[in-house]
């Protein structure tokens, strides 16, 4: 396949680099040249001076960048990919955006006759360096059966969830859960220190019961150590939250505990963790033993 990926940030620079692996023709674009370059000396392909020459010729076109707003601007700004993609091509979406915006995308590419697919990611930097991703994706079948091959460079899961829209539908589900299991996890390690019980132990006892998952597998020990360098920032998480709040007040949903998340979010960057994991939360209650790094 001929391919563009637009936008090489923490993810986007190694699911990039999988599609070369994989033996596509990759042309890349990213607003700061000096990634391209870095990535250009990494693998094989070439750079783009705009989103629209990576596009130009393009089967598929990968875009991964930070909001509604740089989705606008690298897709249908002067600029963007959308003007050069030839009939027949696909634009992929792999930023966590809004669904409105996946709608509107999906609209203006069938207008061009070129297919389109909202596709979230979840699995984090680590995911993406192991070409381990998970991938929630909205649109057509036909155009996600073509395009599937292609994403699977680079993930272990990809499914359709429905129609234009849904795949961000169902990151704001990911994104929800996640925040209630940390708070919750959070608790219990502070509820554990404070009752002065041995929490190696603890855990051990627990996380082969019903309360064990992904975070308390893999950071309950980080948490209660104060590091939080592993990742997904908590600015990030406010954004995508704060997406999923915009959605609810749209369509009636109740996220009462994911407002109040939100709010203790907020708390963590006033403590300086902006760019903390999202496991920071435990910081509001329980101040770790050592500096905190990240």
């Amino acid at each position: 396949m001929k391919t563009a990926f637009v936008g090489l940030g923490v993810m986007g620079y190694p699911m990039a680099g999988y599609l070369a692996a994989r033996g596509h023709e990759v042309v890349v674009y990213n607003r700061s040249t000096d990634k391209a370059e870095r990535w250009l000396e990494q693998n094989q392909g070439r750079s783009a001076a705009t989103p629209a020459d990576a596009a130009d010729g393009a089967d598929i076109v990968f875009c991964c960048v930070g909001n509604d707003d740089d989705v606008r601007e690298v897709t249908l700004g002067e600029f963007g990919a959308v003007h050069a993609m030839p009939p027949g091509s696909i634009l992929v979406d792999h930023t966590t955006a809004s669904a409105t915006l996946a709608r509107e995308l999906h609209t203006v590419a069938s207008e061009r006759q070129v297919g389109f697919l909202d596709a979230p990611l979840s699995g984090g930097q680590a995911g993406a360096e192991n070409g381990q991703l998970t991938i929630m994706v909205g649109g057509d079948a036909d155009v996600f059966e073509r395009a599937l091959p292609v994403m699977e460079s680079y993930a272990k899961a990809v499914t359709l969830i429905g129609p234009a829209g849904s795949g961000q539908l169902a990151k704001m589900v990911n994104q929800i859960c996640i925040a209630g299991l940390l708070q919750g996890l959070s608790e219990g390690l502070h509820f554990a220190t404070r009752a002065g019980l041995d929490i190696e132990k603890v855990i051990s006892a627990i996380s082969k019961g019903a309360a064990q998952s992904w975070q308390m597998d893999h950071r309950w020990q980080t948490m209660v150590n104060g590091q939080f360098e592993f990742g997904f920032a908590v600015d990030w998480m406010r954004k995508d939250l704060g997406i999923a709040l915009d959605e609810a007040r749209s369509n009636g949903a109740r996220l009462e505990l994911t407002e109040l998340i939100d709010r203790y979010y907020a708390e963590v960057q006033a403590l300086g963790g902006n760019r903390w994991d999202t496991s920071s939360l435990i910081t509001r209650l329980e101040p770790p033993p050592v500096s905190r790094d990240g």
